[in-house]
């Protein structure tokens, strides 16, 4: 946050892809302002954002909840803005078909070591070599045989099978399927340092700001389609309905409670050095 003669700046991180877009739409297009302090977005993947926020790099950015426990000392998740796969989430696929009792010792493309979605493959299997790979070159990575399968998130959760990629398993609908809870996989947070006051109108903006692409559903999902990789409106559509959604507005009660137990599995699976109790501000 730097000063000004009028208000302060506050840097918004997120992620480039249409969810993010559709749901930060009204602030980018100032649509929704505040007296209070002005906010300038940069756009950087997941895991670059995961890695900044163990820097304290942005006040206000989004991380994979994977990263929260490394991140707690300096950040609060806010209530608004959490990414929820309820029955679906990040996605195996591979080249030819394989069973998900296949994918043990194997080579899997995975989008970052802090990525929500690298805990879960973990839990679900934690017998296999990860390959780093920038989230939107791993279908390329499985096309190319340099790995056995691909961990997918983002927009090639719909898109893979354009590719000729078979699924393996859905993450999201086996979590959903052992613990009844929905996958809570990113979330936005803010800077503990941060005033009160600044910290109060950022949420009120956040969750303005989503309740204001719900109710205008059309304008912000044509200004997330610069965003939307091999996606046509159609299929934007979709991919947004899937991750902007209630638990987006507000977390509830149910998303803390999926996080919480998220995190404890990681941690009693020796994947997260440290218990946290998870912690959300309104």
């Amino acid at each position: 946050m730097k000063a000004s003669s009028a208000v302060p700046e506050i840097v918004c991180a997120h992620s480039p892809d249409s969810d993010d877009a559709y749901m930060f739409y009204a602030l980018a297009t100032r649509k929704i302002r505040s007296s209070l302090l002005s906010i300038r977005h940069v756009l950087e993947d997941i895991e670059t954002l995961n890695q900044k926020a163990m820097m304290g790099a942005y006040p206000l950015t989004a991380i994979s909840y994977h990263a929260y426990p490394y991140v707690a000392n300096k950040y609060v998740l806010m209530a608004s803005g959490s990414s929820v796969g309820d029955g679906y989430g990040p996605m195996l696929i591979s080249n030819r078909p394989m069973a998900p009792e296949d994918v043990k010792g194997k080579r899997i493309a995975v989008p970052g070591k802090m990525t929500t979605a690298f805990l879960v493959m973990n839990l679900f299997q934690p017998d296999f070599e990860p390959v780093q790979t920038p989230f939107d070159q791993i279908p390329e990575a499985v096309r190319s045989q340099s790995v056995d399968l691909g961990l997918v998130i983002h927009e090639a959760q719909l898109t893979y099978s354009r590719g000729g990629f078979h699924h393996v398993l859905d993450l999201g609908k086996w979590w959903k399927q052992e613990h009844g809870l929905p996958l809570p996989l990113g979330a936005n947070a803010l800077q503990r340092s941060l005033p009160d006051d600044i910290r109060i109108e950022c949420c009120r903006l956040m969750r303005e700001s989503i309740q204001h692409a719900i109710d205008n559903k059309a304008e912000a999902l044509e200004y997330a389609m610069q965003f939307a990789r091999d996606m046509d409106s159609q299929l934007a559509d979709k991919f947004v309905g899937m991750y902007v959604n209630h638990h987006t507005i507000d977390c509830g009660e149910e998303v803390p409670r999926a996080a919480q137990k998220l995190l404890d599995m990681g941690h009693e699976a020796g994947l997260i050095p440290h218990r946290i109790e998870v912690e959300f501000i309104r």
